[in-house]
Parts: C-alpha cells; sequence; structure tokens
C-alpha cells in the first residue's frame, strides 16, 4: 500500500519539521470501492506518525459531477458514463436505467442523496481546488496558462488539459503538480510534475515525495 510506503519514507526522516500529504482529487467512480477510499480519506491517513502530517484534499472533476448532479445542475448522463455508475453501486445505489427523463434523474438523485452519509458530502464541499507549498501548486487537472492562481475559473483546475500540457511555463515562478491526464511513468518536465499513472487500469498509484529540492516518485508497482 502505497500509504504505508509514505510511512516509512517519514520515519526515515525524523528531522522533518513540516509534513503535508496532499490528495489531487478523483477518489470516486473508479472501481467498486468509491465509499471505501472516501471512508479512509475521512481518517487520518497516516495515523501515529509525528510530527503529523497536515492533510490536503483537492477537488478532482469526477467529485464535482457527483455535486452537479445531486444540486441539480447536471441530469447525470454524463456522469454516469465515466465512472458514475461504479460510485452508485459502491453506495448500494439500485440503477433500474439511465436516468433519461426528469422524472427517472430526480429519482435517481434522491436515491442517492439517501444513501451517502453525511459525512461523505461534507467531505465532497470540503475540498479544495488547489493548495501552495513553496515553490509548488497543487491542483487536480492544472492551470490556464497566462492566468494568475487568483483568477483560475475552478473548471480549469479540475478539466483543463490541452492547454495547459502545451504550455512552456503555464505559471511562471511556480512548479504544477498535478493528476487527471493519465501518464504510462509519472513526468517531471521542470515546470509541471504530472502524477497519474491510471491506478484504475494499470495497477501503478504514485506519489510525489518533495524534501528540500529533492524529487523522488513512489509507486505501488516499485520493488
Amino acid at each position: 500500500m502505497l500509504l504505508g510506503r509514505i510511512a516509512a519514507e517519514a520515519a526515515r526522516h525524523p528531522e522533518d519539521t513540516a509534513r503535508s500529504l496532499i490528495f489531487l482529487g478523483d477518489y470516486i467512480d473508479r472501481g467498486a470501492s468509491s465509499r471505501g477510499v472516501v471512508e479512509r480519506l475521512l481518517k487520518d491517513p497516516l495515523p501515529g506518525i509525528a510530527p503529523a502530517f497536515e492533510t490536503v484534499r483537492l477537488l478532482g472533476n469526477h467529485e464535482e459531477a457527483l455535486l452537479d448532479f445531486l444540486d441539480e445542475r447536471s441530469d447525470g448522463l454524463d456522469w454516469l458514463s465515466y465512472g458514475g455508475l461504479e460510485t452508485l453501486m459502491s453506495y448500494g445505489v439500485p440503477l433500474k436505467g439511465y436516468p433519461d427523463t426528469p422524472q427517472r434523474a430526480a429519482e435517481l438523485r434522491g436515491a442517492l442523496a439517501g444513501a451517502v452519509p453525511p459525512a461523505h458530502l461534507a467531505f465532497y464541499r470540503a475540498c479544495t481546488l488547489h493548495h501552495t507549498v513553496g515553490d509548488y501548486v497543487f491542483v487536480h487537472a492544472g492551470v490556464r496558462p497566462g492566468v494568475s492562481l487568483e483568477k483560475q475559473h475552478p473548471a480549469d483546475l479540475m478539466w483543463i488539459r490541452d492547454e495547459f500540457l502545451r504550455a512552456r511555463q503555464a505559471l511562471p515562478g511556480k512548479v504544477v503538480v498535478h493528476g487527471h491526464t493519465i501518464c504510462d511513468l509519472p513526468q517531471d518536465l521542470g515546470h509541471r510534475i504530472n502524477v497519474d499513472t491510471g491506478a484504475f487500469v494499470s495497477g501503478r498509484l504514485t506519489c510525489l515525495v518533495l524534501r528540500g529540492t529533492r524529487r523522488q516518485f513512489m509507486s505501488t508497482l516499485d520493488v
């Protein structure tokens, strides 16, 4: 388990005075354990470690899609097509058919609202859009090139791909750490670092360890 490897890495560095554990979003919609992932993240992911980790949970586009459906900003069709079905099943919501009418969408929305524990809903709503530590900016998907962090649109932070990925330096003076766009192996391009190695299909869940000027990747498939 990757959290175990992180704990072991922390134990090798008792001199650390400040620690952050930053999750980049998309906790749901990838397999049958969406509910279990949220349950784990509601607790201290690394208990018993001193000094303790500050834990930051960012909002991914999949969590946004769930909230949009529950808050009646969408009919749920797109969300179900890219993973919402698995999340419904993890919460025990029966799906008799796609919500292809307003009435069926309302019925499914009501069933999901009744199945999601209040603590889980509060978790989704409390996730943040970005986090900064020193020269590093952590986001789910990326940033709009040429736009300051304070003026970024939430949709870009959760959904952007091509414009961000092609930019030579999307956020001058900062290194952007992101996921959202799957790569075979983690990428360190200097100005941006991508840690999304498609764990739901590859089995490789990757994290970035930052200590001083050192950057190190750890993965569930490392030997």
